[in-house]
């Protein structure tokens, strides 16, 4: 939607300037006293300030005060997060940007030892270089951190039985005392606050979120504790009503209804981004060329910019997808219904036509606003074993095959160039949980990796290539996806973990996916080839987004963008609006009472740099609610087979034992350094292994060995095991302390002793509360 006119006032960009200048919080009455407003422009002013806020380019913080989209009030409430040194540092208590949350140096004004950790203060922010610093005005009264956990009953101080509240996060050690459970009872998943602090902490249940066990409960929890939007507004889903019976005619379109473009997707996807076609190349320049074409689903006819549906999906940033349900970015109106390419029904697409010569290279692409009609919806497995058959299944139309055939061959040539640029090639296996009509865990697998899979993974790494350069050819923005080559620091971290395994690995050399390849086929043959790629996997820097291309080095690249999957990611769509605008494919008609651009806009080009930022934090934020909840599955299945013996894999060692994961399931575990027996280990941090006192036993990174399953938590993901064989008399945890204070270490009789630092130089770690 266009950006009223605002006669008189000052515009957004001057507004913004005035708000990042100011020393002071900027509210309504000191924006109009600074500009000199009266009468109807402070009414005109009110309404701009609104617009501004939905657009996103400004906040309303407490206060009624305003501050930049994704920045620091002036004046805001911190809490404190860590002292270190005479340094106290402290954080936003309200961070709803999708960026991570500042930490800001607290000035105390020689008040040092005045403020704790977990205090609460007002306080004015002040930029300073490039961090922020707090200057306290003053300390209130303490507020709560919210965690999510099951109420449990069990044994309090005195002996009496009293509630705790344990956490859902397996990272947390401690239970909580419960000072009030509202209208919760054992057994209850809640939301609580926590209150006081040191001994004194307590939880208040604040929501009750209901049985951890009922079906879709265990992505619940991970919802809850991420804060995932999950649930629509009724304004988004009236606009998404609306935008769902929008005429779709070939007016302005490409008509490719008669072309048989098919759809390969999981067997279970409801939403279908993305289907191909392609047949040799008759012309005769090309001789053993292909034509190809990848259909993708025309989401931003149906999403545009600053309309109800885009802040949401903008707020989302993506879909996040759990084993028992998906979170889309979209309403299901659109996801799953008039945006989803499905066979046999006219759907809006946006075509990328590619050329692709002999040698598998793409020489040319062009981009079209198009109508298709798909042949068939296939999924991976299907479509393998048609090709592998040359027998098409009995419900297909007789072109399918056909089609099928010449995608491969055209594959063939794509996968060719593939291994000419040779990009990293780490095939890490993915745990697929299988759940049953109940919502019971059927099986928990690896995932099978199909050539199917990998042809549409071609294809799709094409058309987002061509994407980018399209837009670069136009000098247009680009909301690029990047991968920046790994950093010296993690490099010389895998150098050292090499050296462990008698492998050299020169950092002076050109660093490329091709070396860290060469690295995987040296250990082609070796069983712990899954430990080198996930070191490896560690060694790489995180992918984002933003519109400063550095390339992918993953893929090996110079330029990529996401331009295929634009019903569950919001940088897709945007990569769709840009090429709306630069190669000017916006549809005939003005739809009424809904947005009638449906390209980028002026606005959202020049803050790529910021949305890039908020949907980058949004995907790590969906990644690790993802990873999170299939642990919980993991130990949920492994919860009935508490005292078996497993076989598993050692992923970490630390000075306070060791994790392991189970073959073919995966879920870390520990197995405490204070059960694997009476002698001391000493922890080799460069070896990454604990070795007993007299070299009798070693626990190395990536050894396997049996273990005794002893506890499998499905609220928290976390495991436990011990070793087969245990012996008597072992060091065992003495009873610890639930209430989040630090014990007091070993007693007389030495119990604790057993931890030790590095080789040859014993340290005593003390233990330091519940560790579950």
């Amino acid at each position: 939607m266009a950006r009223k006119q605002y006669h008189g006032l000052p515009s957004p960009e001057q507004i913004l300037r005035f708000i990042e200048e100011s020393k002071e919080a900027v509210g309504k009455r000191e924006i109009a006293k600074h500009f000199a407003l009266h009468g109807n422009d402070k009414i005109a002013l009110k309404a701009l300030l609104k617009d501004m806020t939905d657009e996103g380019l400004v906040d309303l913080a407490p206060g009624r005060a305003f501050h930049k989209h994704g920045g620091l009030p002036r004046v805001t409430v911190l809490r404190v997060a860590a002292i270190d040194g005479s340094n106290v540092w402290a954080v936003p208590e309200r961070w709803e940007a999708a960026t991570p949350a500042p930490r800001l140096r607290v000035i105390e004004q020689g008040r040092r030892g005045a403020l704790g950790v977990g205090d609460r203060i007002l306080a004015r922010t002040e930029e300073r270089g490039t961090g922020h610093v707090a200057h306290p005005m003053k300390r209130l009264e303490a507020g709560g951190e919210t965690v999510i956990g099951v109420l449990v009953e069990d044994m309090g101080p005195g002996g009496k039985n009293i509630l705790w509240l344990r956490p859902a996060d397996k990272r947390a050690r401690y239970d909580f005392a419960v000072a009030d459970k509202g209208e919760a009872d054992v057994g209850d998943l809640v939301r609580a606050e926590l209150t006081g602090r040191g001994p004194a902490i307590k939880a208040k249940v604040v929501e009750r979120l209901g049985d951890p066990f009922a079906p879709r409960a265990l992505s619940m929890i991970a919802i809850a504790r991420h804060e995932i939007p999950h649930v629509f507004g009724a304004e988004t889903l009236a606009e998404a009503e609306k935008a769902a019976k929008l005429p779709l005619t070939p007016e302005g379109r490409e008509d490719l209804r008669d072309l048989p473009i098919v759809a390969i997707d999981p067997i279970d996807a409801r939403d279908h981004d993305d289907a191909v076609w392609a047949i040799p190349d008759d012309d005769t320049s090309n001789k053993g060329g292909f034509r190809a074409i990848v259909a993708i689903a025309d989401v931003s006819y149906y999403v545009r910019p600053d309309g109800d549906l885009d802040r949401e999906a903008r707020r989302r940033g993506n879909s996040v997808y759990f084993p028992d349900q998906v979170v889309p970015m979209l309403p299901e109106t659109l996801s799953a219904g008039v945006c989803s390419l499905k066979a046999g029904q006219d759907r809006a697409a946006m075509a990328c036509h590619l050329v692709i010569d002999k040698h598998g290279k793409v020489t040319s692409w062009r981009f079209a606003r198009a109508l298709v009609r798909l042949r068939a919806n296939i999924a991976y497995e299907h479509a393998q074993a048609a090709y592998d058959a040359d027998a098409p299944r009995d419900e297909w139309d007789a072109d399918v095959l056909p089609t099928l055939k010449n995608l491969w061959a055209c594959w063939a040539l794509l996968a060719k160039a593939r291994a000419a640029r040779a990009p990293l090639d780490l095939d890490l296996p993915e745990r697929q949980v299988i759940l049953d009509e109940q919502g019971g865990i059927a099986e928990i697998r690896v995932r099978d990796r199909l050539d199917s899979m990998r042809l549409i993974e071609d294809y799709m790494i094409a058309a987002n290539v061509a994407a980018a350069k399209a837009l670069e050819a136009k000098k247009s923005p680009v909301m690029y996806r990047i991968h920046e080559p790994p950093s010296r620091e993690k490099l010389v971290s895998l150098k050292d973990y090499l050296e462990t395994f008698e492998q050299s690995f020169a950092l002076g050399q050109v660093i490329t996916p091709a070396v860290f390849n060469r690295l995987i086929d040296g250990f082609s043959e070796d069983d712990r080839l899954p430990e080198i790629m996930q070191a490896i996997l560690r060694s790489q820097t995180q992918a984002y987004y933003g519109p400063a291309n550095a390339g992918h080095f993953g893929l090996a690249l110079g330029s990529y963008a996401h331009f295929t999957s634009p019903i569950r990611r919001y940088a897709d769509l945007i990569v769709h609006r840009a090429l709306v605008d630069s190669y000017k494919l916006e549809v005939p008609g003005k739809p009424k009472d809904l947005p009638a651009r449906t390209g980028l806009g002026e606005a959202d080009a020049k803050g790529l740099s910021r949305i890039g930022e908020a949907i980058s934090a949004l995907e790590r934020r969906a990644m690790e609610a993802e990873r999170e909840t299939v642990d919980r599955y993991v130990a949920a299945y492994l919860s009935t087979k508490k005292g078996e013996i497993v076989q598993a894999r050692i992923t970490g060692v630390q000075p306070f034992g060791f994790f392991a994961t189970v073959d073919g399931l995966g879920g870390d575990g520990l197995v405490p350094v204070s059960t694997l027996g009476s002698e001391r280990f000493f922890y080799d941090e460069a070896a990454r292994s604990l070795d007993s006192e007299h070299g009798r036993v070693s626990f190395t990174t990536g050894q396997r060995l049996d273990l005794r399953l002893m506890d499998a938590n499905p609220i928290s993901g976390a495991l436990r095991f011990e070793l087969p064989d245990a012996p008597e008399g072992g060091f065992r945890n003495r009873p610890p302390r639930r209430d989040g204070v630090k014990g007091k270490g070993p007693g007389k009789d030495g119990a604790g002793k057993h931890m030790v630092g590095k080789r040859g130089r014993p340290a005593n770690i003390k233990h330091k509360g519940k560790r579950r």
